[in-house]
This record gives C-alpha cells, sequence and structure tokens, in this order.
C-alpha cells in the first residue's frame, strides 16, 4: 500500500510539474502577443514595420509546442492585427486584403518554423534515444541510468524515509556462453533476464551496465527491502531461460548500494554498487550490500598492489625453501620455493598477506617470472629438484608458458628439476585451459603435482587424463592421522589413488613423528612440514641438508 501510494504521489508531482511548466509557457506567449499588440498600437498602427514583431511569439510557440503551436499563435497574432487600425492618428481602418495577407504571411512563417521544429525535435529525440540505448539489446545504457539516478535522488529526497537504491547484477558464466554459443546467445540470455528482473517490485529502471551486468534502479526503499529484492533475483537466477532453444542457469553475482544522505550523487553510488559485487565475488555469497569497509579494503588493496610492484623493483622479494623428505629412507629429495617479502625493517613479510591479491592481477606474471629464474639458479646451484606454484592466471596465459621455457633455457637446468604444482581450484577454474597448459609443461619436460589434494573438487576421471606426476595432500588430512583411525583410512585411500595413477604422493604439513611414522607405513613417498624444518633461506637449506644427509648416513651405518 505504501508503494502505492509513493507511485500515486510521484505521478500526481510529475503531472503538476507539467502543467506548471505549460502555464509558464503559454503566459510568455500571452504576454509578447499583448506587448507586441501594444508596440503596434502605440507606434501608430499596422501601416508601419513594427507588425512583424508578432513573429516573436509565433517563432517561439513553434519552439517550445512545435507546428499546432505556431499556427495558434500565428492565428492569435493575425487576430490581434485585425482589429488594429492602419493609422491610429488618422483612424484610418485596415482593409480585409491587407489583413488577410499578414493573416497568410504569418501562418505560412509559423507553419514552415512549426514544422522545422517539430523536425529538429523528433531529431533530437531519436539522438537522446540511440545515446541512452545499448545497440545490442535495445535496453537502457550507463547514459540513462545516470539521467534517471539524478531524477530519482532528487525525488527521494523530499519523501523522508524513501531512499533511492542500486543492485548491480552480473552474469558471472557469460564467457562461456560466449565461448559456445556466440555473441548473439549472451545477448539474448540478458534480454530475457531483464525481461524477468523488470517485472520485480520496487524496480523503477534497469540498464545494460556492462556486457555481463545489469543495473536496477529500486526506489522506495530501504536496507532490508534492497536484500529481499536481491534474494528473489538470486532466485529468478536459478529458474531456466531458453536461449536458441537451449535452457540455461543464470549464474549471478550481486552488489548493491543505498541512497543513505540526501547529498549523495549518482557517481557515489554507482561506485559503491561495484564494489559490493566486488566484495560479493570475492567472498563467493550471491550478495553483498557496501559496506564503509569495503572501501577501505579495495584502497588497501591497491596500495598492497603499488608496494609490491616497487618490491619487485627494489629488490624486496627472496625465495625460502621447505625441504622434501622421503619417507622411505629419509633422505632430502627436493624442496618447494616459497616467496618472502622483506620490508623496510627487515621483517618477512609471509605470502598468506599479500598473494590472495596480486593473483587477481597482472602482476602475479612479473612475480612469478622472478620465482622462477630464483628457483631455476637455486636448483642450478644445488643441483636437486625445485617446486614452484603458479596460479590460474599463470595457466591461461600462453605468453607465460612460452618465458617459462626460455627462463629454463637461459638458468641451465634440467626441465625435469622444475616441479610446477597447481592447486585443484586453479585447475578446476578453466578444465580446458588447464589441460592444455598441463599437456605444454609435459612436452617441455617439467613435472607437475596437484597442490592441496582433497580440498578441491578436481575428479578421478580428470586426474586420469591429466599429464600429472605427483599430488600433494593437503595439511588438513595430516593432522588428525594420530588420533582419528578414520583419518588413517581416508589418509590410506588418497594414498592409494596416487599410486593407481602412478603418481608420486607427498604429504605436507608433517609435525610430529607419530604422523611421519603413520605415514611411512602407509606408503607415503614423500613428506615435508615443520617436524624436519620450516622453509629457510637458501644458504641455510644447503646447511641443513648437509647436516640432514650426515644423520641419514649414522643411521644407516
Amino acid at each position: 500500500m505504501r508503494e502505492e501510494l509513493g507511485q500515486r504521489w510521484q505521478a500526481q508531482r510529475r503531472g503538476w510539474a507539467h502543467a506548471g511548466k505549460h502555464a509558464y509557457r503559454v503566459a510568455v506567449l500571452a504576454a509578447l502577443l499583448a506587448a507586441g499588440t501594444l508596440v503596434v498600437y502605440f507606434t501608430g498602427g499596422t501601416r508601419y514595420a513594427y507588425p512583424y514583431l508578432m513573429l516573436l511569439p509565433v517563432l517561439l510557440a513553434a519552439a517550445w509546442y512545435g507546428l499546432a503551436g505556431a499556427l495558434v499563435a500565428a492565428l492569435v497574432a493575425g487576430l490581434a492585427m485585425a482589429a488594429m487600425p492602419l493609422d491610429v492618428v488618422h483612424s484610418e481602418p485596415q482593409g480585409v486584403v491587407n489583413w488577410l495577407i499578414r493573416l497568410g504571411l504569418y501562418l505560412v512563417i509559423g507553419g514552415f518554423a512549426g514544422c522545422l521544429f517539430s523536425r529538429l525535435q523528433r531529431t533530437h529525440h531519436e539522438r537522446d534515444l540511440v545515446a541512452r540505448t545499448d545497440p545490442r539489446t535495445g535496453l537502457s545504457n550507463t547514459v540513462a541510468l545516470e539521467e534517471d539516478l539524478v531524477r530519482a535522488l532528487s525525488e527521494a529526497a523530499p519523501r523522508g524515509g524513501q531512499r533511492a537504491g542500486l543492485l548491480l547484477v552480473r552474469l558471472t558464466d557469460i564467457n562461456e556462453i560466449l565461448e559456445a554459443m556466440g555473441g548473439d546467445a549472451s545477448d539474448e540470455l540478458v534480454v530475457a533476464l531483464s525481461e524477468r528482473l523488470a517485472r520485480l517490485d520496487g524496480v523503477r529502471g534497469l540498464y545494460r551496465f556492462s556486457v555481463a551486468e545489469l543495473m536496477l534502479l529500486l526506489w522506495p526503499l530501504d536496507r532490508h527491502q534492497i536484500g529481499r529484492v536481491a534474494a528473489r533475483v538470486a532466485a529468478l537466477g536459478e529458474e531456466n531461460l531458453t536461449v536458441q532453444g537451449v535452457p540455461l542457469r543464470a549464474q549471478l553475482v550481486m552488489g548493491s548500494s543505498l541512497a543513505l544522505r540526501d547529498d549523495a550523487g549518482p557517481g557515489e553510488l554507482i561506485r559503491e554498487a561495484r564494489i559490493a559485487l566486488q566484495a560479493a565475488a570475492e567472498r563467493q555469497r550471491s550478495h553483498c550490500h557496501f559496506r564503509p569497509e569495503f572501501t577501505r579494503q579495495s584502497a588497501q588493496t591497491v596500495r598492497l598492489i603499488a608496494q609490491v610492484r616497487r618490491g619487485l623493483e627494489k629488490g624486496e622479494f627472496e625465495l625460502h625453501y621447505q625441504p622434501k623428505l622421503r619417507l622411505a629412507d629419509g633422505g632430502v629429495c627436493g624442496c618447494e620455493a616459497l616467496i618472502r617479502w622483506r620490508d623496510d625493517r627487515g621483517a618477512l613479510i609471509p605470502p598468506g598477506l599479500f598473494m590472495p591479491k596480486v593473483e587477481n592481477t597482472t602482476l602475479i606474471e612479473p612475480v612469478t617470472r622472478f620465482v622462477v629464474d630464483e628457483a631455476c639458479r637455486f636448483a642450478k646451484q644445488q643441483g636437486g629438484n625445485v617446486s614452484v606454484n603458479v596460479s590460474a592466471r599463470n595457466l591461461q596465459d600462453p605468453a607465460w608458458l612460452d618465458a617459462l621455457e626460455r627462463q629454463i633455457e637461459r638458468a641451465g637446468v634440467r626441465p625435469a628439476q622444475l616441479e610446477v604444482e597447481i592447486t585443484e581450484t586453479a585447475l578446476m577454474h578453466d578444465m580446458v585451459a588447464a589441460k592444455q597448459a598441463l599437456e605444454r609443461l609435459h612436452g617441455l619436460g617439467v613435472r607437475v603435482s596437484i597442490d592441496d589434494f582433497g580440498t578441491g573438487f578436481a575428479s578421478f576421471e580428470y586426474l586420469r587424463h591429466l599429464p600429472i606426476t605427483g599430488l600433494k595432500i593437503d595439511r588438513a588430512f595430516v593432522e588428525g592421522l594420530e588420533q582419528d583411525p578414520r583419518a588413517r583410512k581416508l589418509m590410506a585411500c588418497l594414498i592409494d589413488v596416487g599410486h593407481a595413477l602412478d603418481l608420486v604422493v607427498t604429504a605436507e604439513g608433517v609435525e610430529t613423528r607419530g604422523q611421519h611414522r603413520i605415514l611411512r607405513e602407509l606408503g607415503c613417498d614423500q613428506a615435508q612440514g615443520f617436524l624436519y624444518t620450516k622453509a629457510l633461506p637458501a644458504e641455510e637449506l644447503i646447511a641443513w641438508e648437509r647436516t640432514r644427509q650426515h644423520e641419514v648416513d649414522a643411521t644407516r651405518s
């Protein structure tokens, strides 16, 4: 009921505004006609040139009301001049022919001006419509969004508790549809979804914000209502949309913002909706409403990325290496290269504080290039095997694979000395691109291991067809080995899966002698963890390996 009353109030306000504008224009035209008539009269009558002053309101009426307005104004001006004497001083009346000629002239000029202005108005309207419309879908675009949002904010301000809001909706799987079915299909999907969204209560406008995004203008509503609208949008995303005869289900993520201040501008509201959407995507939620801390986090991320770039240039990054041990005899069989960042005070910044942000930017390419360069240099120096971690973004970049091959050749190491570790999540991000990248790595002779195995979604069927050489079982499966019999059974299954696929199985996160013993009994090939040592700088690792080798030799003897 409140929403219906709000709509009626706004319709009434728009009607009043239109009526007021119309009354103002009519008053101006009437004043000009009256003033022109008085000027003609007091300057002697229609015999003189002043009757042409009456063309001013005719032309103005043409500009405001087109052909019809111009003809009405011309007729009124002609009638006013018909009652005017030819010469006021001598009271000489005006002839009918003279009046008719003047009336005809007014009508011709008014008609011509009216047609011209009507044509200009239509052209302007068509251009304005084109400027406000997305050419691919016919939906309103960002130009229309900003204009409509300005009006909504100005209208919402006097309403007290009523506010205008935005809901930005992104189709996260639009690229897959583009690749599989083409651009027309993706546009058709956007249109089909927009038709359903436009029917939701509270939606005052719907706009194509980008190729994969729709913006909803909502008004009037509050914070809780915008959450309910988002929930309804999420429910619509679960329904099938038929595109080119194929039923599709759109995967949606949303961000919303609300004009909590009367002086909030359209640019600010749009920016907040985009920030909220990005927060929802990062948190893997369907919807997030804007909060001020999102802005602070975004600013921190921007500063962090700038610092990482500067740190690379200043040589603030270094690699530490955590050894991998053969469980059969306790010997060192390789190590994992882990990036560290040493700040201005000499303190080490762990990768968990900056790598998740870096992986979502193009900065991951120079960071990974640095890691590979340092790892290859260490492998050349030490003569052993080194593994490095790569991201999904690296796998999707053919240029990175080309650069990797050049780095190996330049370092002068055997490709088999280098192992690439990829998480299951990165693998499943784009299975086709990942498989192609792994085949390229396999062709180079680089070994490939699946990191954090068991925590992702890679199926055994995929593993069977991927050219991988090892599995690294996540530390979560190692923690409960001493206390939980089910954990030991699960670990045994994971090890058996790896061996069934002829893969080298490594357990990470080993911290106790008991875990070491159980893993060895279960037939795990390799292990790494704090039980043996934390990640060490290159020189310290070499010294540690010498000590470790002496211990192994002493045990054998």
